[in-house]
């Protein structure tokens, strides 16, 4: 008897004490510091509260039944032959299609809504470019407007509209600051694009939320959203450093793999710099990206040959 005693008091204190633990965790999804961040939030919260109209009665009557038809409970009617009440299927057919009716209508509207392609920017509203390239294993952010550009680190106004273009140097990564909303798959010469606002000032966390290699757990970044003062700040002390970077001049030496690599800044960019990462894949010619080589690789010249000599016996064919 005592030991049962001592098993339930163990159960209670074990439940109590993973209240107390998950009390000290955080979802960056449910506290947004974003329009867009707030309105997925309550997308997911709506979506979440119309599947309780299932959730919820299933779960009570699955206990209700369990307790009422109890084997010690003689007064429970037994009706073994029972098979058939038209008011109970109304009910559980009605309802769910109902529901997926309603979140299938939630789900087009909110997928237009929140387009993350669509600018948020109102009429006549200034929106600040920047270009975000993911390699291994690190963010380089290049600002054509203010002509500086950075690794690990971003930086934006509150309140400003940013249209961030994305797009890879290596592997598929996806670009994703939770606290400001959507995510947005990076891919090699792909131009792709994703628009946010931060409300209210602070750091915070990015990374790539898809699993790009050895060193992805330290491709992360800090998203810093600063008054308008201090973004100009922040900029001028970008152009303090004495580091700048063009396609021929700094590129591939930054473009090799590196672990956990340290916040870099760029005084001086080259204003074509993004668009030649994105034209190295569209020259039409095989490219190899090397973990142990510096910068792109073309195929062999072999290699070329035997295609070009395929090419040749495909027109004699012909």
């Amino acid at each position: 008897m005592r030991k049962n005693l001592y098993a339930k008091a163990a159960g209670i204190l074990l439940l109590l004490s993973l209240f107390l633990l998950l009390g000290g965790c955080s979802s960056a999804l449910m506290d947004p510091k974003g329009q867009i961040g707030e309105e997925q939030r309550t997308l997911i919260l709506t979506a979440f509260g119309i599947m309780q109209i299932v959730v919820l009665p299933v779960i009570g009557m699955t206990l209700f039944f369990a307790w009422r038809y109890r084997r010690s409970n003689h007064k429970a009617a037994y009706t073994p032959d029972w098979a058939h009440n038209t008011w109970v299927e109304v009910v559980v057919w009605l309802i769910p299609c109902v529901i997926v009716l309603f979140l299938a209508g939630l789900t087009w509207y909110t997928s237009n809504s929140l387009d993350p392609h669509k600018s948020i920017a109102e009429e006549g509203e200034e929106t600040l470019e920047i270009q975000a390239v993911a390699m291994d294993w690190k963010w380089l952010f290049i600002y054509p407007e203010q002509g500086v550009a950075t690794v690990n680190e971003v930086a934006f106004p509150t309140d400003t509209p940013v249209r961030f273009r994305v797009s890879s140097a290596s592997v598929m990564n996806s670009f994703f600051i939770p606290e400001l909303g959507s995510q947005i798959y990076a891919m090699a010469g792909m131009d792709n694009d994703v628009h946010l606002i931060a409300d209210e000032e602070g750091t915070y966390p990015g990374r790539s939320t898809n699993y790009s290699g050895s060193g992805f757990s330290g491709m992360t970044f800090d998203a810093h959203a600063t008054s308008e003062e201090g973004f100009d700040e922040w900029v001028a002390e970008v152009k303090a450093s004495s580091k700048s970077i063009s396609f021929d001049d700094g590129y591939n030496e930054l473009l090799k793999p590196s672990r956990n690599h340290p916040v870099e800044y760029f005084s001086e960019v080259s204003p074509t710099l993004y668009d030649d990462i994105l034209n190295v894949y569209h020259s039409g010619e095989p490219v190899e990206v090397l973990p142990d080589e510096t910068g792109y690789k073309h195929a062999s010249s072999d290699h070329q040959e035997q295609n070009g000599d395929m090419a040749m016996n495909a027109e004699a064919a012909e």
